[in-house]
């Protein structure tokens, strides 16, 4: 009668280390869930309200930004500033809002814009535009155009004007503030470019 007590007492304390293993096994599994469910909501929170990732198809930005290159956008940059002319930008490509962009600010809000024999002029001024951003002598569309941007507006122009998708061809010329997604921060790919850009 002795040994079955001690029978009974050994499988209950084997029944007790498995039950305490699978507790611990189930333990585990539900910290590994609870880890990767907020990573996954951490990196959505971030793609979708702090950061905006682009992949750039064209060589329109060269020699700034080259094609094939990745980068990080902020999305909060423009929240209690505004846009400056210069800023690298994403935004909607306003003949077609599926697609997104990457260009430079050239005219901001209110102004007038002349581009005459490859030179950039701001409100009428005498003294073009300094752009020592672009690639090479602008030979291609070098103007005459004119342009008078609306309120809550920007001019967009590549940086690489002779080849370059920009406001000079769109048929509506200029982007809102509500389709600029985020500023151009960093180049993260190629790894050797990586920096920020400017």
């Amino acid at each position: 009668m002795r040994q079955e007590d001690e029978n009974i007492q050994e499988n209950a304390q084997d029944g007790g280390r498995e039950g305490h293993t699978v507790k611990n096994v189930l333990r585990e599994i539900a910290s590994w869930a609870l880890t990767i469910a907020a990573a996954v909501i951490l990196a959505f929170f971030l793609n979708r309200v702090v950061l905006i990732n682009a992949r750039i198809p064209s060589g329109s930005m060269e020699n700034t930004i080259m094609e094939g290159d990745r980068l990080f956008g902020l999305r909060l940059a423009y929240t209690f500033t505004e846009p400056k002319r210069g800023d690298i930008v994403i935004f909607k490509y306003p003949d077609d809002e599926t697609q997104n962009y990457v260009k430079r600010v050239v005219g901001l809000p209110g102004e007038t814009v002349d581009i005459r024999e490859a030179k950039v002029y701001i409100d009428g001024s005498d003294t073009p535009l300094e752009e020592d951003y672009l690639k090479e002598e602008w030979v291609k569309e070098t103007g005459p155009y004119h342009f008078e941007i609306p309120q809550d507006c920007y001019l967009m122009l590549g940086d690489n004007r002779n080849n370059s998708w920009d406001a000079r061809y769109w048929v509506n010329t200029y982007v809102s503030k509500e389709e600029i997604l985020g500023k151009a921060w960093v180049r993260y790919y190629p790894l050797p470019t990586f920096g920020l850009l400017k």
